[in-house]
């Protein structure tokens, strides 16, 4: 079931593209950029926001699974499923960080209930095992900023005046890499050979070199864990307890937009997706609901949706049948 496999640093493929050449713009149209915004998220990102856990070698699917294994989820919608070659599959954990989801965190201190986000740690982490104990590439995603702000936008600055500021000394600067606060939760915790993407906005392929990774990776299926589920698309709901609009604003605008958002930039790159329902959260249930519509309508216009257990039933069912194929070649070769 596995392979020999020769180093994959510069591999590429056309799964998709990423940010573009302007090629596909009309000139007549053109005109140069605004002289205020940085050139934090100009191009592709150069992969210096993404480190391997440990300093390990990345984790390989194609280490684990021959070419020929499958993965199959029935149950997931829409019909007739998802099916993944399993080498090529990949487990995304998304934006799991303290800030987000403990109380005392920058979410609590804006009256948001994080109590909402704590049924998804538990599908979550049972994900998380699966994917590791079937040998699967795991990556996962931290929203934050390179410590001198560098990175930061101007117009997220507006939104919210809170990054870059202590709200709380026990958890450092907020949403700033490296802070204790920025963390992802103990129950979630990377372990070594698993990729660790720093990102500046609520997607994980903007900025970060992602795309290129997981191209030489040869990734072309991907599963999604995380929160929040939904995509920013209603401010109205900003609650405000003790804090400055600003900060409130922004908070949504950091939070409403993780799993969709990835999903959707993946989608737009040429990668197969499906969103683990019960290990993604929102502090607006009917947010993540919506998402889930969103996600499978049309025939599956992002992706598909499964809950934890279908998901990692199918992930065991490759395993077995994959560990079954290695006896058997085993025997074979033997009696040759």
């Amino acid at each position: 079931c596995k392979r020999n496999m020769a180093s994959l640093a510069g591999k590429r493929s056309r799964v998709g593209g990423d940010d573009g050449d302007g090629s596909d713009n009309d000139d007549e149209a053109a005109s140069p950029a605004p002289t205020a915004m940085p050139r934090n998220g100009d191009d592709p990102g150069d992969g210096s926001n993404i480190v391997v856990e440990a300093g390990a070698a990345p984790r390989l699917s194609s280490a684990a699974f021959a070419l020929a294994d499958t993965m199959t989820v029935s149950d997931a919608l829409p019909a007739p499923g998802f099916v993944a070659p399993a080498a090529k599959l990949a487990l995304v954990m998304i934006d799991f960080q303290r800030d987000f989801l403990e109380e005392g965190g920058f979410a609590s201190s804006l009256g948001n209930d994080v109590a909402l986000l704590q049924p998804s740690l538990a599908p979550a982490k049972a994900m998380l095992a699966a994917a590791r104990a079937a040998g699967l590439t795991v990556i996962h995603t931290i929203e934050c900023h390179a410590p001198d702000l560098s990175d930061l936008p101007p117009s997220k600055v507006v939104r919210c005046t809170a990054v870059g500021q202590i709200k709380d000394p026990a958890r450092g600067r907020v949403l700033v890499r490296g802070e204790p606060g920025n963390a992802i939760v103990a129950e979630l915790t990377p372990v070594a050979g698993e990729l660790v993407v720093h990102k500046p906005g609520k997607g994980a392929f903007w900025a970060t070199g992602l795309h290129a990774q997981l191209l030489a990776l040869e990734i072309t299926h991907l599963l999604f864990a995380g929160v929040t589920t939904e995509v920013c698309v209603q401010t109205t709901r900003v609650i405000y307890q003790n804090v400055d609009r600003a900060s409130s604003l922004s908070l949504l605008l950091s939070l409403l937009g993780m799993v969709q958002t990835t999903m959707r930039e993946a989608n737009d790159r040429g990668y197969e997706c499906l969103l683990v329902t019960d290990a993604t959260g929102s502090y607006f249930p009917e947010f993540k609901a919506a998402t889930i519509e969103m996600v499978k309508a049309q025939g599956g216009i992002i992706g598909w949706v499964a809950d934890s257990e279908a998901v990692i039933s199918a992930l065991a069912a490759a395993k077995a049948h994959c560990s079954a194929n290695d006896v058997t070649m085993t025997h074979a070769a033997a009696r040759d």
